[in-house]
């Protein structure tokens, strides 16, 4: 197991491939390893890597009850980069991670030279009064969550993000609701549910990176996140991109997404 000791936890990374690096930055409760079946089409051409957020499966926090905020969680990827590369690289950030993404595009210039972003869960990127709508609808979830548990609370979080959970391709890595994954979850609505919703003050039209806005095929367009990505394709004046699937289509359509983004990336 490959541990990066980092202020206040301890990050377990994975690296996979041959080529240029590309990291991902996963959604959710979901750690490195659910990566498994997209790292899997894309080996070939970079070099994956992977990680658990602090508070996941295999990375240790010092302070469990303390949470992170998305500075904690974008200055890790800060330091697992630096760890690894004095180069920009490539990064697919996906619904949290994608708002992770954006901040590592604002406070570390020259890491990354281009960031998919699919699906940031962002209220910030939108317009009055709707981010503290949205703010509002993800303290509700996790309210909902600590007061009625888990199996109350996923239906209203599917609904919310669009998610389509029977939709996919065939033939993908099953992942059980297992007590590894009860405990991401925990941590992930505790903590990290209403973090994501931080405003970024730095102004992302003048950042290095290339800054990819990207969204779901079958993402309901009426769905904050899908709004959120068209938002930051409005404020970058960029075409947004879609891709596979809905807000999970990294994870429901791996192949295909991993063809979409080959072809983002090679642009």
């Amino acid at each position: 197991m490959t541990i990066l000791e980092v202020p206040g936890a301890a990050l377990h990374y994975q690296l996979a491939g041959a080529g240029p690096l590309l990291l991902i930055s996963q959604s959710g409760e979901g750690d490195a390893d659910r990566t498994i079946d997209l790292a899997g089409h894309l080996t070939d051409e970079y070099t994956v890597l992977t990680y658990d957020r602090r508070g996941l499966s295999r990375s240790r926090l010092d302070h469990a009850a303390d949470g992170a905020t998305i500075a904690d969680h974008a200055d890790d990827v800060h330091r697992l980069l630096a760890h690894l590369t004095d180069e920009p690289v490539a990064m697919l950030g996906c619904s949290l991670g994608a708002v992770i993404g954006l901040h590592v595009a604002a406070d570390h210039p020259g890491q990354l030279h281009t960031l998919v972003a699919h699906e940031p869960i962002a209220p910030w990127l939108l317009p009055e009064p709707k981010p503290k709508l949205h703010r509002d609808e993800l303290a509700e979830l996790r309210d909902r969550y600590l007061a009625d548990g888990l199996q109350a609370t996923i239906p209203q979080i599917v609904r919310s993000l669009g998610i389509d959970p029977a939709n996919g391709e065939p033939h993908r890595t099953d992942f059980p609701m297992d007590a590894n994954r009860i405990a991401n979850f925990d941590y992930f609505i505790r903590h990290d549910f209403v973090a994501a919703a931080d405003d970024l003050e730095a102004d992302l039209t003048t950042v290095s990176a290339r800054i990819v806005p990207a969204a779901g095929t079958t993402t309901p367009r009426t769905v904050f996140d899908y709004q959120c990505a068209e938002a930051l394709a409005v404020l970058l004046d960029q075409k947004l991109e879609l891709f596979p699937g809905g807000h999970n289509g990294n994870l429901s359509h791996p192949k295909a997404y991993a063809e979409r983004l080959r072809e983002v990336l090679s642009r």
